[in-house]
Formats: C-alpha cells, sequence, structure tokens
C-alpha cells in the first residue's frame, strides 16, 4: 500500500515539477509548484515526518506561494514586454541543465536510501523539541534574536518619514 502511494507522490511531483517549467502562464506554473509542494509533504507522511509536512505545507505552500502568486499578479507579465533570449542562450541553459541532471543523478546512484519505518520515533515532534531545547538551545535563541532585528528592520524600512 504505501509503496503504491509514494509512487503516486513521485509521479505527482515530478509531473507538477516538469508542469511548472513548461507552463507558458506564470500563474499556472505557481498552481503547479503548490501541488508539488503537497505531493513532498506526502512524502513526508510516509517518513513517518508528520510535523515537517504540516510546516512544510503551512510555510512553503501556504505564505511562500500566496507571496509569490501576489508578486507575479503585481508584475503584470506580458508576452509583449518580455525581452526575447538569444537562441544560443536557450541551447546553453538545456546543455547546463542536463548536465546538472547528469552530475545529480550519478550522484544519488551512490547513495544509501534510509529504510522507511525502521525507527518510528524519527519524526516525531517530542524527539525534535527534546533535540532543539536540549543540544541546540543557544542557536534557536540566537536565531530569534536575528529574526526579531529582522523585523525591527522591515518597520525602520518600510515606516515613512515625516518632513
Amino acid at each position: 500500500m504505501t509503496l503504491s502511494v509514494f509512487y503516486f507522490l513521485a509521479f505527482l511531483s515530478i509531473l507538477s515539477a516538469l508542469m511548472v517549467v513548461i507552463s507558458k502562464n506564470p500563474v499556472h506554473s505557481v498552481l503547479y509548484l503548490i501541488i508539488c509542494f503537497f505531493s513532498i509533504a506526502g512524502h513526508y507522511v510516509l517518513l513517518n515526518a508528520q510535523f515537517l509536512a504540516a510546516v512544510h505545507v503551512i510555510v512553503y505552500a501556504g505564505a511562500i506561494m500566496v507571496l509569490f502568486l501576489y508578486v507575479i499578479m503585481m508584475l503584470n507579465l506580458n508576452a509583449d514586454v518580455e525581452p526575447h533570449k538569444a537562441k544560443w542562450l536557450k541551447v546553453a541553459a538545456t546543455v547546463s541543465g542536463g548536465l546538472l541532471m547528469i552530475v545529480m543523478v550519478g550522484a544519488l546512484r551512490q547513495s544509501e536510501l534510509p529504510v522507511a519505518g525502521a525507527d518510528s520515533s524519527i519524526g516525531s515532534i517530542n524527539n525534535l523539541g527534546l533535540v532543539l531545547f536540549r543540544q541546540f538551545a543557544l542557536p534557536f535563541e540566537i536565531s530569534s534574536i536575528l529574526f526579531l532585528a529582522t523585523m525591527v528592520g522591515a518597520v525602520m524600512l518600510g515606516k515613512k518619514e515625516i518632513h
């Protein structure tokens, strides 16, 4: 059962990722990317990482994709004003993408995949919290200060000056 679900999710994620690249309409590309993110979240669930799947859906499929869609609609991309690329640039991009794919496939062929379901407590929220607050408490607190500083910076940049 889980093997067939894995193959279905893998097919769906590869197909939707290809449609992101192939689609001419940028809004359709964003929607295909959301489908790809949901299928990847399904893979996380199959790996018994439910918390990671939920965070993935909330952050990427929720917040980031809404931001992408907002930016695309604000840019108002038209085919008339879009700059046309030279033929040699398209060929160079295709060749470099193909070479990257060959390198990635070669690297993945020699790697060993972990056995799913070997330890059922790997992706649990309880273990994540214990590791996060025992071993990585200081980096966690430093990152919260960094986020606070970025929020203050964003408010200062967005604030209108009074003359």
